[in-house]
C-alpha cells in the first residue's frame, strides 16, 4: 500500500508528467535488443563494488537484483547464499554468473515483485533506478520482500538511456537526484532513515572508450537504508572512496612557499591560472584577481568531492586558490568542473584541461 507521503509527493512536488519518457513504447521492445555493456567506466565499476563490499555484511546474504542485467558487479570477497536476478532481457540475465536464478519481469509494468514476504537480506539497484515509472510502489514491493533489518542499496551514476529516463531524473541535476531517491525511501513505511555515498573526479582509464573525450571517471552515487525492526545493532560500515595520492604534508608546504615565484598548485605542481573575481556590489573580495588550479585531475579537487559530500553537499567540490596579495591560499567551491572557467583571463596551453 502507498503511503499518505508517496501521495503527497506525487501530487504536490513530482508533477503528472514527472514520470513521462521520451519513449513510451513497451520496454519489452526496447530491452529485447541485447547489449552487453558496460554502463560505467573501469575506475567506477571499482568503486560500485567497493560500496557493495563494505555496506553488505551478512554472512551469506539472499540478494535480490532488482532491474538486474548480465553484470551484478557483485565482489569477488562477498560469499552469497543467493542472488536472485530480476530485469527485462532473457539472454542477458542467463548470461550473469552471479546469478543463482532469475526472472523476466517488468516492474514498471507490474511493480508487485514476485517473491514472498521477508524474503531477501539485501536488495540492490544498479544504475537502474532512473527508469522506473513507479518508483514509490516498486520501494514499497522491495520494503515487502527484505526481511526486517535488510538493506536495500540503489546506486546510480550521471549516464542514462535518455529515452527511457523519467523526465523528473532528466531533468535534475546530480544534486537532486540524490534528494529525489531519499525521497523514494522517506516516502515507503518500514525503512529508516537513509544514509548517502559519493565518489567523483577519479581519473578515467586510459583504455576508456571515452577517454579521448573526458579524463575525468564516471560519479558514483549511492543511497541506503535498512528496513525496521531489525536486531543488528551495529552500523553499517560508511563506505569510502578510493582517493588519489596526495603529496605529503612537508611537500605540500615547501611549493607553497614557493608559489610566488612559480605560480603552481601545490596539490598537483600544474602551472594556475589568472582568474578575475566577478564584480558584485555585494562582493567582500578585496583583490581584482586570484590564481586557481584548473587541472580537473589535481588529488585537492578529486578529494574536495568527498569531503564536501560528507559535510552535506553531494554535487560539490573545490578548486585551490592564490591570492597574490596575501601570498595565501583558500578553497573556492565548485558546483562542477564546468565552473569558474569563464572567469578566466589568460589561456595556459601547458596545462589546458577538460572542461566537461
Amino acid at each position: 500500500m502507498t503511503s499518505r507521503l508517496a501521495e503527497d509527493l506525487n501530487r504536490i512536488v513530482y508533477h503528472a508528467t514527472a514520470f513521462s519518457r521520451q519513449d513510451e513504447q513497451d520496454d519489452a521492445f526496447f530491452y529485447e535488443t541485447d547489449r552487453f555493456v558496460e554502463h560505467l567506466d573501469s575506475a567506477a565499476l571499482e568503486q560500485v563494488r567497493d560500496v557493495i563490499a563494505s555496506l553488505v555484511v551478512e554472512r551469506s546474504p539472499t540478494i535480490l537484483d532488482l532491474m538486474a542485467s548480465w553484470d551484478s558487479h557483485l565482489p569477488t570477497k562477498l560469499v552469497p547464499k543467493r542472488v536472485v536476478g530480476i530485469g527485462m532481457n532473457q539472454r542477458e540475465l542467463a548470461s550473469n554468473e552471479a546469478l543463482d536464478e532469475f526472472e523476466v519481469h517488468d516492474v514498471n509494468r507490474q511493480p508487485s515483485l514476485p517473491f514472498a514476504d521477508a524474503s531477501f537480506d539485501v536488495v540492490l539497484n544498479t544504475v537502474s533506478v532512473d527508469y522506473l515509472t513507479k518508483p514509490f510502489e516498486v520501494f514499497d514491493e522491495v520494503q515487502r520482500v527484505l526481511k526486517p533489518g535488510g538493506m536495500h542499496l540503489v546506486i546510480f551514476s550521471n549516464r542514462m538511456f535518455p529515452d527511457k529516463a523519467v523526465r523528473i531524473w532528466r531533468e535534475a541535476n546530480e544534486e537532486e537526484r540524490t534528494l529525489i531517491v531519499e525521497d523514494y525511501f522517506a516516502a515507503t513505511r518500514g525503512f529508516g532513515p537513509t544514509q548517502r555515498f559519493v565518489s567523483k573526479g577519479r581519473p578515467r582509464s586510459p583504455e576508456d572508450k571515452y577517454a579521448d573525450i573526458t579524463r575525468v571517471g564516471d560519479p558514483v552515487y549511492a543511497v541506503w537504508a535498512e528496513k525496521v525492526g531489525g536486531s543488528r545493532r551495529k552500523p553499517r560500515p560508511v563506505p569510502k572512496p578510493r582517493l588519489v595520492a596526495m603529496p605529503s604534508a612537508a611537500e605540500i608546504e615547501e611549493r607553497k612557499s614557493k608559489t610566488r615565484e612559480t605560480l603552481c598548485c601545490p596539490y598537483c605542481d600544474q602551472r594556475m591560472r589568472k582568474w578575475q573575481v566577478p564584480l558584485s556590489p555585494f562582493s567582500t573580495w578585496d583583490t581584482e584577481f586570484l590564481y586557481l588550479c584548473m587541472n580537473d585531475e589535481c588529488p585537492y579537487v578529486q578529494r574536495g568531492w568527498d569531503a564536501m559530500a560528507r559535510q552535506g553537499n553531494a554535487s560539490a567540490s573545490y578548486r585551490a586558490a592564490y591570492d597574490p596579495g596575501r601570498n595565501t591560499y583558500i578553497p573556492l567551491p565548485i558546483p562542477s568542473l564546468r565552473a569558474l572557467f569563464d572567469g578566466l583571463v589568460e589561456e595556459d596551453p601547458e596545462n589546458t584541461q577538460n572542461k566537461t
